[in-house]
């Protein structure tokens, strides 16, 4: 369990009456209600609230339903779809507008509004933990306004928009005003403020306040006198806040440390993958079998199919360009090209088992970026051919695209069609190095090359990939946008085993990340 959850179990502990026990000695909540009723009707004779048209009382029959009867009407109807949840014995439920006044703040109008400047309080001050009162901005107020708009210490101000719901509570004397982004309920006869803030949180996160509005959503007023609230008594409501403070206070040092733990449980998985990966592509991870066919021979293998390929018509000759890497007496490594013979000792970054070699990534794949087609041209998108972009590639297998493009598209912009199985790599800017093999044929945009594979498993080269992710970040930086190109990509060298222990590698690979997970 999360601080999250902990702390939405603890609130609704505590909004049900099951935190702390109930006292027999409290006032009943029925008599706390009448207080306030006789409290309202002795403000509204004297002219300083209006009359409550929609004022209620809900109560509950001996049929175990809930009622609501109207004051002003004699309505009464059965509400139990709206209660959320039992409450004790001696608690009552009651609607905004019967315990507290609500009320919007100040209207901005910067063209309309005149009088002195006075500092407000809006959304982005009101915060569950506390106001923020470090971006504090001025508006103008009349004199006949002070009053309506000024804070009273121990008012609850609750967003109306952006992260609707969210409240806190004035505990300061110090003079602020409120603007209307935020509503003010000020409760009768001492009822607990801050008792009410948390059953606001509880109602946000169990989705019992819902927004308004397509776009931006808002918790309007009407939206919030449809809510019903639990009354507890104004003493228990104390003690529930109490110990409320104490646990929430363990409970964010849990959450702290929860998320310790958490950042250092991914940061341990990463690195135990990268450790994986690395014992992987040296050889040290699955035995070596020397009755196996030698990466040697496998390599003369590929070099017979990409002959075979290239006279087909399916690859370029310049495909057939290749270079032997291999270890001089003198332990150093060597690369042949045609006739020259370069000293690569300082390239090699690894020593790898006998029956392993070292090869150019551009002599075991046949590798080609994407293009992106023009923009705007309707005769270009909206087909039926996927078209990948960077960010979609996921680190498996990618089935489907978020755009398609046309035939059309294909032809005029020379894509290259990658096959099914294909490894796909990001090569530019923040996604270098995302990986992909190819579930259903696509084509891909300039910022992903894709490999088809000559005889070697395509998941052994992925896993490759994976592992040098870094080396490949740190090859692209440089330049004004972060690259690899493809041209980096065919140089790079990689390790390569015998095909069947590419396959044990693959299968040891995965066994591990799964026991990870």
């Amino acid at each position: 369990m999360n601080g999250k959850q902990l702390k939405n179990s603890i609130l609704q502990w505590a909004i049900q009456g099951k935190l702390v026990p109930q006292d027999p000695n409290d006032e009943p909540a029925s008599v706390l209600l009448e207080r306030i009723r006789a409290e309202k009707a002795r403000l509204v004779k004297e002219k300083k609230i209006k009359k409550d048209k929609n004022e209620s009382i809900i109560y509950r029959s001996e049929d175990n339903s809930y009622y609501e009867k109207f004051l002003a009407t004699g309505e009464v109807k059965c509400i139990d779809e709206e209660i959320p949840f039992e409450i004790p014995q001696g608690w009552e439920w009651a609607r905004i507008n019967t315990i507290g006044i609500s009320q919007l703040g100040k209207m901005l109008d910067r063209g309309k509004n005149i009088g002195q400047e006075y500092p407000y309080l809006c959304s982005i001050n009101v915060y569950w933990d506390g106001i923020d009162l470090s971006k504090i901005k001025t508006f103008k107020l009349r004199d006949d306004e002070l009053s309506k708009y000024r804070l009273h210490k121990g008012d609850l101000l609750i967003c109306e928009g952006g992260d609707y719901g969210r409240c806190c509570v004035w505990d300061r004397d110090e003079e602020m005003y409120y603007q209307n982004a935020l509503h003010r309920i000020r409760f009768y006869c001492g009822l607990f403020p801050i008792f009410y803030k948390f059953v606001f949180e509880l109602y946000r996160n169990i989705g019992y306040i819902v927004g308004q509005g397509q776009t931006i959503k808002h918790f309007t007023y009407e939206s919030m006198k449809s809510i019903v609230f639990p009354v507890p008594s104004i003493s228990e409501q104390k003690r529930i806040v109490k110990l409320l403070k104490e646990v929430l206070f363990l409970v964010k040092r849990y959450d702290k440390k929860q998320d310790a733990l958490n950042y250092l449980n991914e940061r341990i998985n990463v690195k135990l993958q990268k450790s994986i990966l690395q014992e992987a592509i040296q050889g040290k991870l699955v035995p070596q079998d020397s009755t196996e066919e030698s990466a040697s021979m496998l390599l003369e293998r590929i070099r017979k199919e990409k002959q075979k390929l290239a006279t087909e018509g399916k690859l370029k000759k310049s495909a057939l360009t290749d270079s032997i890497i291999y270890k001089g007496d003198d332990n150093k490594y060597y690369e042949q090209v045609d006739k020259k013979c370069l000293d690569i000792t300082e390239q090699i970054p690894f020593e790898i088992p006998e029956n392993w070699v070292w090869v150019r990534m551009g002599q075991i794949g046949d590798w080609g970026a994407g293009s992106t087609p023009q923009r705007g041209n309707a005769n270009y998108y909206n087909g039926k051919i996927l078209w990948l972009k960077t960010g979609e590639l996921n680190n498996g297998i990618v089935y489907d695209t978020e755009e398609k493009v046309t035939q059309k598209a294909f032809l005029d912009c020379s894509l290259r069609m990658n096959k099914i199985g294909d490894v796909l790599i990001a090569m530019y800017g923040a996604t270098i190095g995302k990986l992909a093999i190819v579930g259903k044929e696509l084509t891909t945009n300039q910022a992903c090359c894709g490999c088809t594979p000559f005889l070697i498993y395509n998941w052994y080269l992925f896993y490759f990939l994976m592992a040098n992710r870094d080396s490949f970040i740190k090859k692209g930086e440089g330049g004004a946008q972060p690259n690899i190109s493809r041209v980096k990509l065919v140089e790079h060298l990689i390790p390569l085993p015998p095909l069947k222990e590419q396959y044990r590698i693959v299968a040891q690979i995965e066994k591990l990340f799964e026991q990870l997970r």
